[in-house]
């Protein structure tokens, strides 16, 4: 059972990624899903959380710039980021557990590998 991210790069600041999670080995559309972030120095912080139904929570930096959704027949999670600033740059850590879109940490049950964004000023 894991969780396959893709999708980091590097993107100048203004410009735009798409991240994918792909889950294998089970199904995940009964759990929430989503995505933290960790910047160098910095604790590990929730982006976006998605429920099995759509309900969407995100955090207070990205709110309008980016958008999580998720494909349950695919049982995979995006995270389309718009307007990316230097502040961003982090590495993304998709991950499933709960059946909230809050997905607090110790709900967690499975997380990704890591994929690192980087965005240039």
């Amino acid at each position: 059972v894991q969780l396959q991210a893709c999708g980091g790069g590097l993107v100048q600041s203004g410009g735009s990624l798409r991240l994918s999670c792909a889950a294998s080995g089970r199904t995940f559309s009964s759990k929430a899903m989503g995505w933290y972030r960790q910047a160098p120095g910095k604790q590990r912080e929730l982006v976006a959380g998605i429920t099995s139904g759509g309900t969407t929570n995100y955090a207070d930096p990205v709110k309008d710039r980016f958008t999580i959704s998720r494909d349950n027949a695919k049982n995979t999670v995006y995270l389309q980021m718009n307007s990316l600033k230097p502040e961003d740059t982090a590495v993304y850590f998709c991950a499933a557990g709960g059946i909230r879109a809050a997905l607090t940490a110790h709900l967690i049950k499975l997380w990704g590998q890591g994929t690192q964004v980087t965005v240039s000023s």
